[in-house]
């Protein structure tokens, strides 16, 4: 009872950097899938002040429809872009009204992005430039306006305005709190005419290269046309930020890393505290069994034989405490986002994900743990003098 109290700590310490591991990985293996799906091709660019982003002296820069026009032009290493007018509406069907993403796009997006309708359609370069009021929605739609049957072809209003629904996207699912599922799409051309060509000006612009493309000449020679276009002048920092899919997932990556170790310094000091405990509870045991070491000393045991026993109960010690941790750590990590998701659904977080490298660090320091706190408490043991240890009450 006493051993496993003392490795008590260990066991939290490892359970705790399991349980915060597996969540952080299983955001980042989730992104890095969605990421991958869309494509290596993928670049994606948008407004960004700077150093005045929050400093409130000035507007946010703008991108505009013609500024992707402008980009594909000048790189014949473009395929097709999209625009992204990206606003928070109100919908409504029936006597049910919901809050939601709504994205005005062309009809590129489907193949940008690898999202594709599931059932009816999706809006085609007809439906914009007759600027049909035409809406493909997201499987939460559905449930969320209390849409019953067939949905399509039944009529939503969206910020009061009336759209038909011609087609039902294929289920994403969520993350990072985010169902994106839950919304709806419209033809640009569409959106323009509702919320004016002022607003369609501070977009997010979306290109698919060729899978030839060089990246960097396609990146410079974006940057090259958009300063260009903002006359911005030599010296002065671009009022844009090109992204590509690889450079997306390294920032993401990057914070979740960053996060991770964090965290797991925190909990590195319940490790610490353990194995402290451990070498005390091994120095208890070293006195407790003084006469032990004494009479295997007198019948032949060498110094290295008592250092060797008590260096593998330490070990064992932590060991134990760092393989019931592991477990009790990719259970937490379980249940953690199970609970999570039932009682705060909006948060969406994906299933967690354990990583091997995790587990095999995690048990090598627990290891390393009983080798470090085992060596003092061993080393007096084997330094005992056998006559003195057979003769200690």
């Amino acid at each position: 009872m006493r051993a496993i109290l003392t490795v008590l700590g260990v066991m939290i310490g490892v359970a705790a950097v399991i349980t915060v591991v597996s969540l952080v990985q299983g955001m980042q293996y989730k992104i890095s899938n969605d990421l991958e799906n869309i494509g290596s091709n993928y670049i994606e660019i948008f407004p960004d002040a700077g150093e005045n982003r929050n400093s409130g002296l000035q507007k946010m820069p703008e991108l505009s429809i013609e500024d992707a026009q402008a980009i594909q032009h000048s790189s014949s290493a473009i395929k097709e872009f999209t625009p992204l007018f990206i606003n928070n509406v109100d919908t409504k069907y029936g006597g049910q009204t919901h809050r939601v993403q709504m994205l005005g796009v062309n009809a590129s997006y489907q193949d940008i992005f690898n999202h594709w309708a599931d059932r009816g359609r999706f809006f085609s370069p007809l439906d914009a430039d007759a600027k049909k009021r035409v809406v493909v929605i997201g499987t939460s739609i559905i449930e969320n306006l209390g849409i019953t049957g067939d949905p399509l072809g039944k009529e939503i209003r969206i910020d009061g305005h009336p759209f038909t629904i011609i087609g039902v996207m294929e289920k994403k699912g969520g993350s990072f709190g985010q169902d994106r599922d839950d919304v709806v799409l419209i033809p640009f051309a569409t959106a323009g005419v509702i919320y004016g060509a002022e607003n369609m000006k501070r977009l997010v612009l979306a290109f698919q290269m060729r899978g030839h493309g060089d990246l960097d000449l396609i990146k410079e020679q974006a940057t090259e046309t958009l300063r260009t276009r903002h006359h911005i002048v030599k010296g002065k920092p671009n009022d844009f930020r090109i992204l590509a899919q690889e450079e997306i997932l390294k920032l993401v990556s990057g914070f979740l890393t960053t996060t991770s170790a964090v965290m797991g310094m925190v909990v590195g000091i319940a490790l610490l505290v353990g194995g402290i405990g451990i070498m005390n509870i091994m120095l208890v045991s070293v006195t407790e069994r003084t006469r032990e070491i004494g009479v295997r000393k007198s019948i032949g045991a060498r110094r290295r034989d008592v250092l060797v026993q008590f260096l593998v109960e330490a070990v064992a010690l932590s060991g134990f405490g760092g393989a019931v941790g592991i477990f009790g750590g990719f259970v937490a990590a379980n249940v953690t986002q199970i609970l999570l998701n039932r009682f705060f659904p909006t948060l969406n977080l994906p299933p967690a994900h354990t990583p091997i490298w995790a587990v095999v660090l995690a048990f090598s320091f627990c290891a390393f743990l009983g080798i470090v706190f085992g060596i003092v408490p061993a080393a007096k043991a084997s330094k005992l003098d056998p006559i003195e240890a057979l003769r200690y009450e």
